[in-house]
């Protein structure tokens, strides 16, 4: 099973350790990613000019149609874009003999069978949760985590076809295949105020801290996340704003890749953590299992 690999602008910049822990786990679980030379995904300019975004789109998908392999992304931005655009040009023959027409320079062409693909979306239908459990090794017991779905893969649902956007129950079968218990929060599908970040602070960070607030009242030792956006805001730019301290505020945001390689025996640099990484912390707590030897990480 393999993927062409889109990582997107702001995962080799601002979450290097997402992108080191998704190849390390696929590779885990016998998924292979191919590099490929892509371009942005257009969605930073897409309420700029829409036309421009699409086609910017539209070269990754053939690209990928190039070898002959769907798109794997762990960005839900990207994701949502990507997809976004393969609508848009499904429908719309006149913008698709645009595209082509420019990608011929290049001896590319978009083509319909190519298809997007979330991180999320690859571990539930391709792995499945069932064979993510066969293979834990370090179960998360008794770790309370608020899965945090996130905007661009739910909405538009037609369009993604990622879960039901108003009852989703993908995310939290992932995490419950951990070992960790996801548990029920009323505003797990909101947004997490990143989009307004820079534009209206106050206002993404109200919509942040509802969102953590919220979370953490219900029970969460930690919130679960697939999205770089999200991360970002719930990390970055959480630990950068004083407010009154709560003990929430020590509680972390945990992209579900490491929670996943966590519980299935991965070592810490496989994941791209650090002695003191306040994930690893929390982790080993719940699993109650020390890093692993060397002899067990040759037979892992």
């Amino acid at each position: 099973m393999s993927y062409a690999y889109f990582g997107g602008c702001k995962i080799p910049y601002y979450l290097k350790h997402y992108e080191t822990a998704t190849r390390a786990v696929l590779h885990h679980l016998d998924i292979r990613l191919n590099d490929m030379e892509f371009n942005c995904c257009g969605y930073p300019v897409r309420h700029r000019d829409e036309t421009a975004s699409i086609f910017s789109a539209a070269r990754n998908l053939a690209l990928a149609a190039r070898t002959r392999n769907d798109i794997l992304t762990p960005c839900q931005c990207c994701f949502g874009h990507l997809k976004y655009a393969r609508f848009r040009l499904q429908k719309d023959a006149s913008l698709r003999q645009m595209a082509n027409r420019h990608l011929a320079a290049e001896g590319l062409e978009w083509r319909p069978d190519v298809d997007v693909h979330h991180l999320l979306s690859v571990l539930f239908h391709d792995v499945t949760a069932g064979a993510i459990a066969e293979r834990v090794r370090r179960p998360l017991d008794g770790l309370k985590i608020a899965a945090h779905y996130g905007c661009h893969a739910l909405r538009p649902g037609h369009i993604t076809g990622f879960d039901n956007p108003l009852a989703p129950t993908l995310f939290e079968t992932l995490v419950n295949a951990t070992g960790a218990e996801s548990i029920a929060w009323s505003k797990r599908l909101e947004c997490c105020g990143n989009p307004l970040w820079g534009k209206n602070d106050p206002l993404a960070l109200h919509l942040m801290t509802q969102k953590i607030d919220n979370a953490f009242e219900a029970g969460a030792d930690a919130i679960c996340t697939a999205c770089t956006h999200c991360q970002i805001q719930f990390e970055s730019v959480r630990r950068g704003q004083p407010r009154q301290q709560k003990p929430e505020d020590t509680r972390p945001a945990i992209l579900y890749i490491h929670l996943l390689g966590w519980s299935l025996g991965l070592t810490e640099p496989e994941l791209g953590w650090d002695k003191t990484d306040r994930i690893r912390q929390l982790m080993m707590s719940a699993s109650h299992h020390p890093p692993l030897t060397r002899s067990e990480e040759a037979v892992s």
